[in-house]
């Protein structure tokens, strides 16, 4: 056998030393690559195309996006509050109001260049025992030119987020006021034009914007801002010093008296923010009636100012806390003698069968004192909890507002 494998099979004691060559060869390979694998990484890494993922990640001059929302709301109703009587007086009996709401956001953006052209309407449907409505906005609707990082012109039907409250606004002298039960809510702007001019600094003064605005009240064009047939001056100057947000802001006398607004917010530490509004509006008119029904007016230099806190837990639980003093809002005194005035008229339109009086109660009513938190001193609480027990995308909350004056 030994003549035979080393003379008859030349070849085999070459065959088998490679073998052993090649297994030593691949051990020390699978060695090298078991004590170091970032290696393959490494290779792997410079084998990309940049090319094909800069094409990916190009991105494009158009966008579209939106939400269809339904909002059912079920109202109990106290029959011996003081709005009941002019809000119900044409439907006894009732203690429950269920209402419906559906609405349809749609988003639409389009920027090649310099230039951008922004859309945002809303369907807004109601449907209740007592009011059926449904209409539909355009929210927001300008052109927007950009000539350079540091400067943008805008011209259109635009939102301006005044402020740093979270339920109010003192400052948000340019827009529509918030729905303190749900403030995430969109809100229609005013036709304007504006400009923002962006300059960084280094140092405690590390940035500054400019945004001077310019808003035509006539007949069709913005007439619910104010006094029709003027073109009113605002500004704002955004100052971020000492890691702390700064706003200064100012509104012209025009369709409404002139007046002037700062604003701050400062992260305390990464969880917890305070923030804070100041307004001064100057030559307020405030109209109230007696419990007669006398009509007065009153003219005066109004403040109004917010402070809030905002606290995130490790647990993801968002408490905001603020404290509201509205300036322009009625006192105690002039709030129950409307309601002795709703009152009287009430009783009238019992003995008489002549529901004309409540009717122009409730007209008055809906013109100064039904409006959202008309007093002068308000509590807010709100807290919300993100994705309880992992449920995505849901975020249970309580909110609660307390009226300090009234109780």
């Amino acid at each position: 056998m030994k003549y035979l494998r080393s003379h008859s099979c030349p070849s085999w004691s070459r065959y088998d030393k490679g073998v052993v060559g090649k297994r030593k060869l691949l051990k020390i390979l699978l060695s090298f690559f078991v004590l170091f694998p970032q290696f393959i990484l490494a290779q792997e890494k410079y084998s990309f195309d940049l090319s094909e993922i800069e094409k990916e990640i190009e991105k494009k001059p158009y966008s579209i996006s939106g939400y269809v929302e339904f909002r059912p709301t079920f109202y109990w109703l106290d029959d011996d509050a003081a709005f009941y009587n002019p809000d119900f007086y044409d439907r006894s009996n009732r203690s429950r109001l269920d209402e419906y709401n559906f609405g349809l956001l749609l988003d639409a953006s389009y920027e090649k260049g310099i230039g951008g052209f922004f859309l945002r309407t809303y369907i807004d449907a109601v449907e209740s025992e007592i009011e059926s409505d449904a209409e539909a906005k355009i929210f927001e609707g300008y052109m927007s030119l950009k000539p350079s990082p540091f400067f943008t012109v805008d011209l259109g039907k635009k939102t301006l987020n005044w402020g740093k409250g979270y339920a109010w606004n003192p400052v948000g002298f340019l827009q529509r006021p918030k729905n303190p039960e749900d403030p995430n809510l969109p809100r229609e702007g005013f036709i304007v034009a504006s400009a923002d001019y962006i300059k960084s600094f280094n140092g405690p003064l590390q940035t500054v914007t400019i945004t001077p605005v310019l808003i035509p009240v006539h007949e069709d064009i913005n007439d619910d801002f104010g006094e029709i047939n003027h073109v009113n001056f605002a500004g704002k100057l955004y100052l971020l010093f000492y890691d702390t947000d700064i706003d200064f802001m100012f509104l012209t006398e025009g369709s409404k008296t002139s007046r002037l607004g700062v604003d701050f917010s400062r992260n305390i530490t990464t969880n917890f923010e305070i923030h804070g509004e100041f307004a001064f509006i100057n030559s307020f008119e405030k109209k109230f009636v007696d419990s007669n029904g006398n009509l007065f007016d009153e003219t005066f230099d109004a403040k109004s100012y917010l402070v809030g806190i905002r606290y995130l837990t490790p647990f993801d639980t968002t408490f905001i806390c603020e404290y509201y003093r509205n300036g322009t809002g009625f006192t105690t005194n002039e709030m129950e003698n409307f309601y002795a005035f709703v009152d009287k008229d009430y009783d009238i339109s019992l003995t008489s069968d002549d529901d004309s009086l409540l009717r122009n109660a409730a007209s008055f009513a809906e013109e100064s004192y039904s409006k959202r938190n008309p007093m002068q001193d308000y509590l807010y609480l709100r807290i919300s909890q993100k994705e309880p027990f992992d449920i995505l995308y849901f975020t249970p909350s309580i909110t609660w507002i307390y009226n300090l004056n009234d109780e």
